[in-house]
């Protein structure tokens, strides 16, 4: 056998071997995953009380009417840049396809103004003082499709969802603790409240 043919038999069975470890690496990685953590490997999804699939535990959801306007007996997300206006679906602003934040500096006017607008908005939907809005309720996350809020914004909240749903505010306030996420060891991150799942258990809340 020539030079050449031993170089492209050599070559040839090295790409029929790593073909085979990759396939075997992936059927292995993901029998794994499916025996040891099932609801991860598959994308954290959740349920309704009807075994519907509804959303992630893991991407936000809007919470708004046909005219963006928030409806008042849900929590509020905070917003998000990971957007596709082209798409007719009600989760248009957490397109994971877009996942990103906005890219604007804290000079840009555009990024001010905004933040500024929906400031005053959020004050005068909950009732509070422009500054007991935290900043988390007016600015996106990286990605664009986080479904955490802050403790301090779901706070604010609370009042009025309880209103519109005609429960009381402790009911309310224990569903939020139900759905917070403690920091990690006890120091690390931030404790964060999963809005989709917290509007899920208020949907369920018999």
């Amino acid at each position: 056998m020539s030079l050449n043919l031993r170089s492209y038999w050599a070559g040839f069975k090295a790409v029929i071997v790593f073909t085979i470890i990759v396939i075997v690496y992936t059927f292995f990685m993901t029998g794994v995953g499916q025996l040891g953590m099932p609801d991860k490997a598959n994308g954290s999804m959740i349920t309704n009380a009807q075994g519907e699939v509804v959303g992630s535990s893991l991407i936000g959801q809007s919470f708004v009417d046909s005219k963006g306007e928030a409806l008042p007996q849900y929590f509020q997300s905070r917003p998000s840049a990971a957007s596709n206006p082209d798409l007719d679906e009600d989760n248009v602003n957490y397109w994971a396809a877009a996942s990103s934040g906005t890219n604007k500096g804290h000079q840009d006017e555009d990024l001010i103004k905004s933040v500024t607008d929906l400031r005053e908005a959020i004050a005068e939907r909950e009732g509070v003082s422009v500054k007991d809005v935290p900043a988390d309720a007016t600015t996106s996350s990286s990605s664009g499709l986080d479904p955490h809020i802050s403790p301090a914004y779901a706070a604010i909240q609370v009042k009025r969802v309880a209103k519109e749903r005609n429960l009381t505010e402790e009911q309310v306030e224990n569903l939020v603790k139900k759905n917070t996420t403690h920091r990690g060891l006890g120091f690390i991150g931030e404790d964060v409240v999963n809005v989709v799942t917290l509007n899920l258990a208020l949907d369920e809340l018999k």
